[in-house]
């Protein structure tokens, strides 16, 4: 059975400063008059979404904010976001603990070209064949 989802948080245009502006461009003095084109700027994570290619102002402020939304920064700001409230560790911990010395693996080789994985000799090919030929 699947664990039902629960909302941590939502993020609606309230949550955005919306700026309103001249697109400017071709098409004379109807786009240098109106201020249609809108720029959405989520704060808390830095996402930009910009519209300017329709004449109604509603229409552009949908598309600044489904752009601002869909933006590389927007989504990493909610991956971190989410792991904050719902209590689980961040990437950048996980990242970390990973990196660890302990966690990690070490591969070297020695004059004799034998392997030593975390200090362990590794036995050659010539040993490992002739294991598997007695």
């Amino acid at each position: 059975m699947r664990d039902k989802k629960e909302l941590l948080f939502s993020i609606t245009i309230k949550d955005c400063e919306v700026q309103a502006f001249c697109s400017g461009g071709p098409g004379g003095q109807h786009q240098n008059k109106t201020a249609s084109a809108i720029r959405v700027i989520h704060r808390p994570s830095g996402a930009i979404g910009e519209s300017r290619e329709m004449r109604s102002q509603l229409t552009n402020k949908q598309r600044a904010f489904r752009r601002m939304a869909e933006s590389e920064k927007f989504k990493h700001w909610i991956k971190i976001e989410a792991s904050r409230r719902s209590g689980e560790p961040s990437i950048d911990a996980r990242v970390k603990k990973d990196l660890m010395p302990m966690n990690l693996l070490v591969e070297t080789h020695n004059d004799r070209k034998q392997w030593i994985v975390n200090n362990e000799l590794l036995p050659t090919e010539t040993e490992i064949e002739n294991l598997m030929n007695e």
